[in-house]
């Protein structure tokens, strides 16, 4: 599938700003199930932007603007290529080794009730890749979605006692039990093509992937009870959320911040057309 990808971020100052500092995870990487065709980063002010790779081998552009700032419009746009591999990451550049994803924290730490339910689910198959699908499709059953909810930075165990949350918190939950039967997991950040028709959406999405003895690698996404197919894009990993948040940095400068989002999500005009 050929998506196009649009992503607005606009900030409004009450004072106008000294300077801003941002870290964007922004831009997706190629691996066998995707290909980026084109990608851009712009910005409707002076502005300086510099690139590397973070540890987890995301793609980071830091970006640079001197004040006087009272609002900053960011926008992302590109097309990538993605083919169905069944959640299977192939091809990838690994910069750490899967043990790395065990460790636990603050967002995706298990808390007894967590442990009680990723033992029932260890007991229940003994394949570590039938044990990761039993737990997406428990989690899908369990947590209630509600992308109404905002609390990006809930941690799992809150979430999980909820028994509702948004798409991250499906995320830290199903790393928390991974993690506790001794699977790697991490979480994931990217884009989703909504088959229904949703173009417009208020976010970005997320998803785990969890480390199988077999093939590697591989996606699940308990908010939907699918692993990733052609409609994801994949951009950044890391252990929770504030590893790989699309958006993170600060400002110098009182005042308030008002933040407006605006992703879409589409086909390629002429793939739609054909």
């Amino acid at each position: 599938m050929r998506l196009c990808i649009d992503h607005r971020t606009d900030y409004t100052f009450s004072e106008p700003q000294r300077r801003l500092v941002q870290l964007l995870r922004v831009t997706p990487v190629n691996f066998a199930a995707q290909h980026v065709v084109s990608w851009h980063i712009d910005v409707d002010c002076d502005a300086r932007l510099r690139g590397h790779r973070d540890g987890f081998g995301n793609r980071i552009t830091m970006l640079y603007i001197d004040g006087p700032i009272e609002k900053v419009a960011l926008r992302v746009s590109g097309e990538v290529l993605t083919d169905d591999r069944s959640g299977m990451i192939e091809d990838a550049s690994e910069t750490l080794p899967a043990k790395a994803f065990l460790r636990p924290t603050n967002l995706s730490r298990a808390d007894e009730a967590i442990r009680t339910f990723a033992t029932d689910v260890a007991a229940a198959k003994q394949d570590p890749l039938e044990r990761m699908h039993l737990l997406m499709s428990r989690l899908l059953d369990q947590i209630r979605f509600e992308p109404t909810l905002d609390a990006v930075e809930r941690d799992a165990a809150t979430a999980f006692a909820a028994n509702k949350g948004v798409c991250q918190d499906h995320a830290h939950i199903f790393c928390a039990a991974a993690r506790a039967m001794g699977i790697p997991a991490r979480y994931i950040s990217g884009h989703l093509f909504r088959r229904d028709g949703a173009e417009q959406q208020e976010a970005s999405h997320a998803w785990a992937e969890a480390c199988l003895p077999s093939i590697g690698w591989t996606g699940f996404d308990p908010a939907n009870g699918i692993s990733p197919d052609d409609a994801y894009v994949r951009v950044a990993c890391g252990l929770d959320y504030r590893d790989a948040a699309p958006v993170a940095g600060r400002r110098m400068g009182g005042g308030d911040e008002a933040l407006a989002v605006d992703v879409r999500v589409t086909q390629a005009r002429d793939q739609t057309q054909n």
